[in-house]
């Protein structure tokens, strides 16, 4: 059982929603319901809502009139249907067990006139914002409009915290701003854990490509003691080690990059990991035929679809002495069940060391549920692009834009 008790740094600067005073104030609470819909706009998966209840109630309890937005997909500055909110209304209705109107639009008269006639207490959710053009090119005329309706702003949208959008950055310089209380979490256990580690610190990295994880492996070099890297991004710095890797997934670009990441770790004393088996196809598909080969040994044809069963071990026995492990990407294609034993392996593995753990990234999220571990797991980020910016040692728009305490 993952050790779940450990406290993260506290190292949050900036002002939360508790030290502003809401009581009988217009509250814009700025959230990322950003959820899985099916074909028949049916809520797949509700955890990024849930993650903002704590937020939301604490502003429901303290009196405030609590105006909720957020965006859904990418409707490209359009209208479209697909992309309403309105099934997250009602999700929301049932786990307030209270009334949340929604509206059809997130600014104009008519939003204006339901925001006007809010009792303490009440909970409206507006329509997408990204159905305007403005909220990604962060208008200022848009920004104020949405500012307008409120007295104060919270941030409780970390997954969209690296966007310079106008309901991320904009509104915050026209009414007084602060984070909610996932925002708060996710930096206090993303931005901790990398600055202040509880020793051996492990990082495990895998996803498709290593172009998306540089700048974390970058920064993670100076910080951790070992690296394990897994999934398609793994062949990339096999094949710069001088093997074969079939038609595994290759950033031929990345080769000479590979090389001198792998060169840093070294000479930063970190123990640096790949697979040394792995599970390959010849297409990815269910019910292809499957092989377990050496990683020097994948035949032209075949590609890499998952770490083996060695890999698997030797991955375990490195994170079993850990004490903080962060993981970002999937050791495979976890979706096609003859490719998911090694994600959920580590999954496992990660939720069984005596060890503060957190994984961040979309994938890496859904794999520890389907694993059945994510209860084990002491925190899970909803933030995939912010989460990895956080883990470079970037500033995220979002957080930067908030007033600091002091």
């Amino acid at each position: 059982m993952a050790r779940n008790d450990i406290a993260p740094t506290n190292i949050f600067n900036k002002l939360s929603i508790e030290d502003l005073n809401i009581k009988d104030k217009r509250v814009f609470i700025r959230a990322d319901f950003n959820v899985p819909l099916d074909d028949n706009q049916n809520i797949t998966d509700d955890r990024r809502i849930r993650s903002t209840l704590p937020t939301i109630n604490y502003a429901i309890d303290e009196g405030a009139r609590v105006i909720l937005a957020s965006h859904l997909g990418r409707p490209k500055g359009k209208v479209d249907p697909k992309y309403s909110l309105r099934p997250v209304a009602k999700r929301l209705s049932r786990l307030l067990n209270k009334e949340v109107l929604f509206l059809e639009d997130c600014i104009g008269a008519e939003v204006e006139r339901a925001v006007k006639n809010m009792a303490k207490g009440d909970v409206i959710l507006l329509e997408n914002l990204r159905f305007h053009p403005e909220e990604e090119k962060n208008d200022e005329n848009f920004s104020r409009a949405l500012a307008s309706l409120a007295d104060y702003y919270v941030n409780d949208a970390f997954g969209a915290a690296h966007r310079a959008h106008a309901s991320i950055v904009g509104i915050p310089r026209f009414i007084p701003g602060a984070a909610g209380f996932l925002m708060r979490k996710e930096i206090q256990y993303l931005k901790g854990a990398v600055e202040s580690p509880v020793r051996p610190f492990v990082a495990i990295l895998g996803g498709a490509k290593v172009s998306g994880k540089i700048g974390v492996l970058e920064n993670l070099a100076q910080k951790v003691d070992k690296v394990i890297v897994g999934g398609g991004m793994a062949f990339t710095f096999i094949k710069a080690m001088g093997y074969e890797a079939g038609d595994s997934l290759v950033e031929e670009e990345m080769l000479d990059l590979a090389i001198r990441i792998m060169n840093r770790l070294r000479e930063s004393k970190v123990k640096f990991y790949l697979p040394v088996d792995c599970v390959i196809a010849q297409s990815v598909e269910k019910g292809a035929e499957t092989k377990i080969v050496p990683v020097q040994e994948i035949p032209k044809g075949w590609k890499a679809l998952d770490i083996g069963p060695a890999s698997t071990r030797l991955f375990a026995e490195v994170i079993q002495d850990a004490k903080t492990i962060i993981w970002n990407g999937p050791m495979g294609v976890f979706e096609i069940d003859a490719f998911s034993r090694g994600t959920f392996a580590i999954a496992r593995a990660v939720a069984d060391a005596y060890a503060l753990t957190i994984v961040g990234g979309g994938d890496t999220d859904l794999a520890v549920h389907r694993a059945g571990v994510s209860d084990s797991i002491s925190f899970i980020s909803t933030g995939g692009g912010a989460a990895l910016q956080l883990l470079e040692g970037k500033e995220l728009p979002g957080i930067a834009v908030l007033k600091d305490k002091t």
